[in-house]
């Protein structure tokens, strides 16, 4: 209860922060999370031992889902829309994980990769759905309120607050049950678990289906805040942005992708602003700076420090012992 507690108090903390910090902050708060929550499925799959390159297909199935649904079904809801592009990632999950499920390594990445391309293609191709350009979104309600258009962001950073704790509380409750313990061991080995009778390959397809719903919320959520979608959402370099961003906050903790997606932001944005030409190279060098002295991501600076501390208790205790 000490984690889920602990990220509750981020979560109030965070949101009331960013209720009062100006709206550039709250804006770029909101993307930074809706992210987070991609990259919480690009960790459950590493946690397994597999890296994906295709994460962005389902970012971007969320994100068109609550896109269409709201264009031409007229469905304006916030909740309903995030539902909807949940449900429909999991069953298009539900299918392609029977193959997927099949494949480790490299297969794995490529093919995950292939499919987020396949939706690219078709997106592109398509001038219906505004084909290379996108299409707008509309501001959503909430349970049919609707906020004025000088709130409606604040509205949006909210929610995304809480729905990531919610997210953040879940992920973390999978870690510690029977799947989450299974996906270690299939990590380190595989072979030994298929002897315990137990099989890997469920459990992948489970957890690529759990990765699937939970990046979905991250592109509903980013098509509400930023008022638009189009095809770049599933191209294979937004994917890669998640892969980089799951390294860059390392697998220790749930929090740790949160804490990577608000620094990667961070330093993009800095370097838009300050060097508008080179930005890249800019954000590429700070990034690899990190990485180089930091290889297992920013969370091992708390990991460290906690280890650390054990010792110092530890001799601090036997002394206390041998003075008395």
């Amino acid at each position: 209860m000490r984690t889920e507690l602990s990220l509750l108090v981020a979560a109030v903390v965070i949101a009331v922060g960013g209720f009062l910090a100006p709206d550039w902050l709250s804006f770029l708060l909101t993307l930074a999370f809706a992210k987070a929550l991609v990259v919480l499925g690009v960790v459950v799959q590493m946690r397994v031992g597999l890296v994906t390159f295709g994460q962005a297909l389902f970012y971007c199935v969320g994100g068109y889902a609550a896109g269409l649904a709201m264009q031409y079904l007229g469905v304006r809801d916030a909740f309903v829309l995030l539902a909807l592009g949940v449900g429909v990632a999991v069953a298009f999950a539900a299918v392609c994980g029977l193959l997927l499920a099949r494949y480790r390594d490299i297969f794995f990445a490529m093919l995950t990769m292939a499919l987020s391309m396949v939706l690219f293609g078709v997106l592109v191709k398509s001038s219906g759905l505004g084909s290379t350009d996108g299409f707008n979104v509309s501001m959503p309600t909430y349970f049919g309120w609707e906020p004025s258009p000088e709130s409606a962001k604040r509205v949006i950073f909210l929610l995304t607050v809480g729905i990531s704790a919610v997210a953040a509380i879940a992920f973390h409750q999978l870690m510690k049950s029977g799947l989450g313990l299974v996906s270690e061991a299939i990590r380190e080995n595989e072979i030994r678990v298929e002897y315990l009778g137990i099989s890997p390959r469920a459990a992948i397809y489970a957890n690529y289906i759990f990765a699937a719903g939970i990046s979905a919320l991250g592109g509903g959520l980013t098509a509400m805040a930023t008022g638009h979608i189009d095809p770049d959402m599933a191209f294979w370099t937004t994917s890669g942005e998640f892969v980089f961003i799951a390294i860059l906050g390392g697998t220790g903790h749930v929090a740790a992708p949160f804490i990577a997606a608000i620094v990667f932001a961070a330093v993009r944005t800095f370097a838009i602003q300050e060097a508008p030409h080179t930005w890249q190279l800019m954000l590429g060098t700070v990034l690899l700076i990190l990485i180089i002295f930091l290889p297992k991501g920013l969370w091992s600076l708390v990991s460290r420090r906690k280890a650390a501390a054990i010792p110092d208790a530890t001799t601090a205790a036997t002394t206390a012992e041998v003075k008395a």
